[in-house]
């Protein structure tokens, strides 16, 4: 088989690959410009990293595909989607960092650090200590309770906060979360909810969900968080909710439209505390997808149910 890595690995990464794919039988093919790689494509069978409609059009062998990215909402093009190449991401394996940055994001709203780096000086003293949370006993109602939500109950619990979430698969619930709810009752949740963290994937069904409605079930207090996808939110309606009280702020590392312009008022909002869509990063995250795919390489060859597959209908 021919694997292509359309990725930026270290040769300790190919060595490890090499491994557990040892020529002869495995050709391992590592090029930098997508000329060669279009080139290439109607010989590979496998592509760790990531996947153009054109690449996809082009392939003749391809069986498998892993991306780095636990999103792959950009990737599922149709053709893709109704063919049979199994697609794995990195869901399950970004949890820990976006979930520390989730929590950052929230204390950096309930501590007042984000004040005191905007307004530097001793006069915010008394403004910041006025307005600090606690988040011991306050509920956070986590959207979502894949890999990062498991990660972000995690970490709240840590803090002595009552955990309740919603998902739409019947899932093992973590003994972190006091409730975990079907979709159905994501209105319960949110008015239940101090802090609300959107740790889902976009999908048709998720596209839009942070609507006028959904904000006006917040208690005006709330905290929004939101590490995976801006698209979950309506841009409009979520301003409308911060600029009128209807919530209390929000700690975003992602937003509707990306790149978000320098002049887009969220960069300046009180109430807001915002990320460049950042929470990605992480100095292990390399390492962990190599050995996930790796993984899923003795799985393939074993005949073995691989990990972290993505449904391509569903999105997740």
């Amino acid at each position: 088989m021919n694997i292509l890595l359309n990725i930026d690995v270290e040769d300790r990464h190919i060595l490890q690959i090499r491994s557990v794919a040892p020529v002869p039988g495995h050709e391992i093919i590592k090029l930098c410009s997508d000329g060669e790689m279009l080139e290439v494509m109607p010989d590979i069978d496998i592509v760790f990293g990531e996947i153009s409609e054109e690449m996809f059009t082009r392939a003749k062998r391809l069986r498998w595909v892993q991306v780095t990215g636990a999103g792959v909402d950009s990737r599922l093009f149709p053709d893709f989607v109704d063919s049979e190449v199994v697609f794995t991401s990195a869901k399950g394996r970004v949890g820990v960092h976006l979930a520390e940055h989730a929590m950052a994001l929230l204390l950096g709203l309930t501590r007042g650090i984000a004040t005191a780096v905007r307004n530097p000086g001793w006069h915010q003293r008394m403004p910041i200590r006025n307005a600090a949370w606690e988040l011991a006993g306050l509920t956070m109602g986590i959207i979502g309770l894949g890999g990062t939500g498991h990660e972000l109950a995690k970490r709240a619990h840590g803090f002595d906060m009552h955990v309740i979430a919603v998902d739409p698969e019947d899932i093992e619930v973590p003994e972190t979360v006091e409730s975990c709810w079907k979709m159905d009752r994501l209105f319960d949740l949110l008015g239940q909810s101090d802090v609300v963290a959107i740790c889902a994937p976009l999908t048709t069904e998720t596209e839009g969900m942070f609507s006028r409605e959904a904000f006006a079930q917040m208690p005006n207090h709330a905290l929004l968080i939101n590490v995976t996808r801006g698209g979950l939110m309506d841009e409009e309606a979520l301003m409308e909710a911060l600029k009128t009280g209807q919530i209390g702020g929000a700690g975003l590392d992602v937003t509707p439209k990306e790149p978000l312009p320098d002049n887009h008022p969220f960069w300046r909002m009180d109430n807001v505390i915002l990320t460049p869509h950042a929470a990605g990063g992480s100095p292990h995250r390399m390492d962990r997808m190599v050995d996930l795919f790796c993984e899923n390489m003795e799985r393939l060859l074993e005949g073995e149910a691989m990990l972290s597959v993505i449904d391509k209908k569903k999105g997740y």
